[in-house]
């Protein structure tokens, strides 16, 4: 029986050991909370992040990382973007060689504003390398441990591996597209949820869905220049891994990050918002990065610009929304765009 290590146990990583379960193979959960652990080798069930979905009986969890990654036939890390390099460290020397590696985070690290894949090729030893993908596009966990159907992108440098990837973890439910553009789908899931909250302040502020579909659509003409502007192909931003993941975190219920943007623009206080949060919204710290990275690679981005502002220096909702409604106006295919479109 094929074995899955899953090294993370939020929502998302634990409805990704919900999918191996279903495909049948072996899996074990790195968990850092020992009742999640005991909630799931003891109930198959992981109250505190992926409540009332009761859970594989192939799943088994495990505080020991070593114990977590021998013998594993594919490795996926799902733990919060800020935490990937500290995790990296303690585990590039237990990883077994030769297997697929998937990381299933969406972030920009703050201070060295470095991608997953900056991190991961930055931290691990070469023969690492080859084997290492990176999945994104839309699905909420909640849908995704429940079956429902999900189409996301796996990128990789090599074909064989996103290949195998795909064959491993995709199902009817789970369809997997393969790309070879590791930038493009790494920065579409990273500044998706930070675009993702100011559309949720813009629905607090009762401005309208007129006003939110500008947002989405201003939001993917920033994605896209960025990821350009990072060596990424354009038309990757096009697919799941772009529109498709900022149209569902922008516009879904489950989105965390669309609930923090509507939580600020009804008045309350980050501090507040995220103290009462389960989870991690990503997009509350690579907000941060996303700003720095483009004033570093002259890239306009005035929407994460703003959103940075707000969540970072004190800045009003109000003020942040009627300084974009009231920039200069322009062309709206510009060729300063560096994107090529929008």
């Amino acid at each position: 029986m094929l074995r899955v290590c899953v090294f993370g146990s939020g929502g998302w990583g634990t409805a990704l050991a919900q999918l191996c379960g279903r495909r049948g193979y072996r899996v074990v959960q790195w968990v850092r909370e020992p009742e999640v652990l005991e909630a799931i080798n003891g109930r198959h069930l992981n109250p505190l992040f992926l409540p009332d979905i009761p859970l594989s009986s192939r799943i088994a969890a495990t505080r020991d990382e070593q114990e977590a990654l021998d013998g594993a036939d594919l490795v996926l890390l799902v733990v919060p973007s800020q935490f990937m390099r500290g995790v990296v460290l303690r585990i590039r020397y237990l990883l077994p060689a030769g297997v697929p590696i998937v990381c299933c985070s969406k972030g920009i690290e703050k201070g060295s504003l470095e991608l997953m894949s900056e991190i991961l090729t930055g931290e691990l030893p070469g023969k690492y390398h080859p084997y290492l993908t990176y999945l994104s596009g839309p699905s909420f966990a909640k849908e995704v441990a429940e079956g429902k159907p999900a189409n996301v992108t796996v990128a990789g440098c090599s074909e064989e591996v996103r290949k195998r990837v795909q064959e491993l973890m995709g199902d009817p439910s789970f369809r997997i597209y393969t790309s070879s553009d590791v930038v493009g789908v790494q920065v579409g899931g990273a500044v998706k949820n930070v675009l993702a909250i100011a559309v949720g302040a813009c629905d607090a502020m009762d401005f309208g869905l007129s006003a939110q579909a500008s947002l989405i659509t201003r939001g993917l003409a920033e994605i896209t220049r960025l990821a350009v502007a990072k060596g990424a192909n354009p038309l990757t931003l096009s697919g799941h891994a772009g529109i498709g993941d900022l149209v569902l975190t922008c516009t879904g219920s489950l989105s965390r990050n669309r609930r923090v943007g509507y939580a600020l623009g009804s008045g309350e206080s980050l501090e507040d918002i995220v103290s009462s949060m389960k989870m991690v919204a990503e997009g509350v710290e690579t907000a941060h990065s996303v700003w720095h990275l483009s004033k570093k690679l002259n890239v306009s981005m005035p929407i994460s610009e703003q959103v940075a502002l707000v969540l970072h220096h004190g800045k009003q909702v109000d003020l942040a929304a009627r300084e974009l409604m009231e920039r200069p106006l322009r062309e709206e295919l510009d060729g300063d765009d560096q994107s090529g479109a929008l």
